[in-house]
């Protein structure tokens, strides 16, 4: 009989350590995914937010006055979609201690016919695409002002050219 006791006893104590140690052991597994998934929510939302500014943004005085010159069709209303923000691992690298990852919006919008205003209106979209994750890791104080490149605790990101469809 006494040793019925004790063998439940010994199996129990197993069970309670095995238990802290998966959960560290999955903890760590998935605070990494959570922070590449917190990137890419706010890529998608600085996206769509670089998107949705276009004649309503206040603009410095120099790039307005390149608008009014060179790219006088952003400063109306356009109709642009955000259809898609993918990511690409480009692995480790050790002058930044961490993973890089680019990203790359693709758009869309029919009445951007000139490639000159795609690359401008492109140029915005990934602005507030890096703003964005600066700012949902609070990581500013890390980067530039054109917040390039972006940190959070594993990863660094850049943006590649927004993809036109």
């Amino acid at each position: 009989m006494m040793d019925s006791r004790a063998q439940i006893s010994i199996e129990f104590m197993l069970i309670v350590a095995m238990i802290p140690l998966m959960v560290l052991l999955f903890g760590s597994l998935t605070s990494e995914s959570s922070e590449l998934t917190i990137a890419m929510a706010a890529a998608r939302n600085g996206a769509t937010q670089g998107a949705n500014l276009d004649s309503l943004a206040f603009y410095p005085d120099q790039a307005f006055s390149n608008y009014t010159h060179k790219n006088q069709r952003l400063l109306l209303p356009s109709k642009i979609q955000i259809l898609k923000v993918e990511y690409n691992n480009q692995g480790y690298n050790s002058v930044y201690q961490r993973t890089k990852i680019q990203i790359r919006v693709h758009a869309s919008d029919p009445t951007l016919k000139n490639q000159d205003d795609k690359n401008c209106m492109g140029e915005r979209i990934n602005y507030y695409v890096r703003k964005s994750i600066s700012g949902s890791f609070k990581t500013d104080y890390m980067t530039n002002n054109a917040f390039n490149p972006v940190f959070s605790y594993r990863y660094y990101y850049t943006t590649a050219d927004v993809k036109w469809c």
